[in-house]
């Protein structure tokens, strides 16, 4: 399981104007679902209970199970301690048809992949960039943290050290109070905004949480995923998680905060 980030709501940068997202890399992208939702999950087996998910991830670069069907699975290049195994994993999930490939995991964080910009262009360089004609290339995914060298300050520098890495789409987490809902929704907007700025097509939140009570995550997810759905800078995002206490209960059944996280399927 991923821990969670140092989260710093103080030193967001200037909520920017939203424009339209870019068109580069457009022929990579696959004729998608509609739905947006995915599932971050450690147990393959229980991703069967959110019906409607269209796209799963483990932070790993296999599946470690069976999805069902209908859910389309997306490796990811952890960090450092998976490029041993990456080439040949990517290889045999781009045979097997997958079409997206994700980027490092929370490297602005030193509990994760902790990696330097500089560093982590130069691996995403060597690791990543090779398979852009064969796959959509999602970024490191950062935090929110508003601390200087984190979060999308940290994205701003890898950016600029790796704008020939082609990356397709940026990736963030969240994690904050329940009632901050408008900090969210800024927070998404300033990544669309600096995707944009990147020629880069869409935005996807691979890992969101609203800390508080079961009641004050479903009332958040009430309001946020209408308005997710409807950004079209919003490429996909993943509530986390897919784990008892959180989606599921211990009977493996949806949870009231998984009831509201799969009553609204774009």
């Amino acid at each position: 399981m991923v821990s969670f980030s140092a989260l710093f709501v103080s030193g967001l940068m200037a909520t920017a104007a939203l424009a339209a997202p870019h068109q580069a890399h457009q022929h990579l992208h696959a004729k998608r679902a509609s739905n947006k939702k995915g599932a971050a999950y450690n147990q393959a087996s229980l991703v069967s209970a959110l019906t409607g998910v269209s796209w799963a991830y483990n932070w790993n670069m296999e599946s470690d199970g069976t999805l069902p069907d209908s859910v389309e699975y997306v490796p990811m290049l952890w960090g450092p301690k998976m490029y041993s195994g990456w080439s040949d994993a990517a290889n045999s999930a781009l045979s097997s048809g997958a079409k997206y490939l994700m980027g490092f995991n929370e490297p602005d964080v030193s509990s994760q992949a902790n990696l330097s910009p500089s560093q982590a262009a130069s691996d995403y360089k060597q690791y990543m960039t090779p398979y852009a004609d064969k796959a959509t290339l999602v970024s490191p995914a950062v935090s929110n943290s508003g601390s200087s060298g984190q979060g999308l300050d940290w994205m701003k520098s890898f950016l600029s050290e790796c704008s020939d890495c082609k990356v397709s789409a940026l990736a963030v987490h969240w994690y904050a109070d329940a009632s901050l809902t408008d900090y969210f929704k800024q927070f998404v907007t300033q990544a669309i905004d600096l995707a944009n700025q990147n020629n880069i097509p869409e935005v996807w939140i691979t890992e969101f949480q609203a800390t508080g009570d079961d009641a004050s995550q479903v009332q958040f997810l009430g309001e946020i995923l209408p308005w997710l759905d409807s950004q079209q800078g919003v490429g996909r995002y993943s509530y986390f998680m897919c784990s008892d206490s959180v989606l599921l209960t211990a009977a493996n059944v949806l949870s009231d905060i998984g009831q509201a996280y799969m009553s609204l399927t774009s």
